[in-house]
């Protein structure tokens, strides 16, 4: 959405900070997501819950037919409440807690994404006591790197996620073993924010020689996940506000040779809700320093952490104020020196008072909130509601 659509009078009668959340946006990307997907055979798109997982934004990703991808016990069950059908979630996570594990197990979920022997061997003695078979999809780390940040690349071998590759073969004939197992898949994630396209084909041709190791030894698998990474466009979100799916999805259909009545799946979750979302921010102060402005504002990194976090940047827009634009760093009222938005960053003149928005923070800002410094957690409004 652009600056002049945000509802600013409406906005002036909350207390800031909040997150706002354009659903008009939310749906138009999830019909661009199911119309790739749905030209292709047996191909299935999962939501990623770890991105936002504000009930509201559940409920319509939910209604718009997607799958889920949980990394907790809290996750399974927010998607069961927003009507992720059991049967469409996948539990994924290199930790996971018999708890947790129970509770997967009691709704049947479709699977557990396994990343070691002995989770495997956990599974299969806790799905034992209940009587029951897990189905289980094992994370295999292809060793294949990412051109995205450090902290969030996922696919190397000196990552902690997933199962060597070279074990494959060993770990799936261990698993027919085990009384209380079916496997059913193979699953890959190598990293976030992703925008180029040949991370995803050197992915492609790791599946590819993966999949010719296991025929060689005999081995089907019915299902493959190839987990999701697609980046956005932080600093353009009114010209990009939809992710490339088309060359994203494109890339699979031309480089992934699946095996007759293989099923492909996805876990998009940044690209499905980061656009749609603004962290919305009141000034309270303007501070002229020697050398430049400061605008203080009334969030800080426990409502949006990732410039702090990850070095990340976003478009930070005075939705109040059409006055000639000035420098300015954006900070917030956090006592630590990390609690940054954006250096020397141009805005319209800004006055104590005025609303800002900082864009694309649908992905990574209401879910990864925090209360320190004992502040309240904002709440998210949806455009449907304001």
């Amino acid at each position: 959405m652009t600056k002049g659509s945000f509802p600013t009078d409406r906005f002036q009668t909350l207390r800031t900070p909040f997150y706002y959340y354009d659903t008009e946006l939310l749906r138009k990307t999830l019909q661009s997501i199911n119309r790739e997907v749905n030209q292709h055979e047996n191909w299935h798109a999962h939501y990623a819950i770890k991105a936002n997982s504000n009930p509201k934004l559940l409920s319509i990703i939910s209604a718009a037919g997607l799958g889920a991808d949980c990394v907790s016990g809290g996750e399974i069950s927010a998607c069961i409440l927003a009507g992720f059908p059991s049967s469409e979630i996948v539990f994924a996570g290199v930790g996971k807690s018999d708890w947790e594990i129970n509770f997967g197990l009691e709704h049947d979920i479709f699977c557990f994404n396994v990343e070691s022997i002995p989770e495997l061997e956990v599974i299969n003695a806790l799905a034992a006591s209940k009587g029951k078979t897990a189905r289980v999809a094992f994370r295999l780390n292809p060793n294949v790197g990412a051109h995205t940040h450090a902290h969030i690349t996922t696919g190397l071998a000196e990552n902690k996620f997933g199962i060597d590759a070279a074990d494959m073969v060993s770990v799936i004939n261990h698993a027919s073993t085990l009384a209380n197992i079916k496997v059913v898949g193979l699953h890959f994630h190598i990293g976030s924010q992703i925008l180029d396209m040949g991370d995803f084909e050197a992915l492609c041709h790791r599946i590819n020689e993966l999949q010719d190791e296991l025929e060689a030894n005999s081995i089907s698998v019915e299902h493959i996940n190839v987990g999701g990474g697609l980046g956005i466009d932080y600093q353009n979100p009114d010209g990009a506000p939809l992710p490339d799916f088309k060359a994203y999805f494109d890339t699979f259909a031309r480089c992934l040779q699946l095996r007759p009545g293989q099923t492909l799946h996805f876990e998009l979750g940044r690209a499905v809700v980061a656009q749609c979302g603004s962290l919305i921010t009141r000034t309270l102060f303007i501070k002229e320093g020697r050398t430049k402005k400061f605008a203080i504002v009334d969030a800080g990194f426990t409502d949006l952490i990732r410039p702090a976090l990850y070095q990340a940047c976003h478009k930070i827009e005075n939705i109040s104020s059409d006055e000639p634009m000035e420098s300015y760093d954006v900070v917030g009222p956090i006592c630590e020196s990390t609690d940054v938005f954006a250096k020397q960053t141009a805005l319209n003149a800004t006055h104590r008072g005025d609303l800002l928005a900082i864009r694309s923070a649908g992905a990574y800002g209401e879910v990864m909130a925090s209360q320190y410094n004992c502040r309240q957690l904002p709440v998210g409004y949806t455009s449907d509601e304001l």
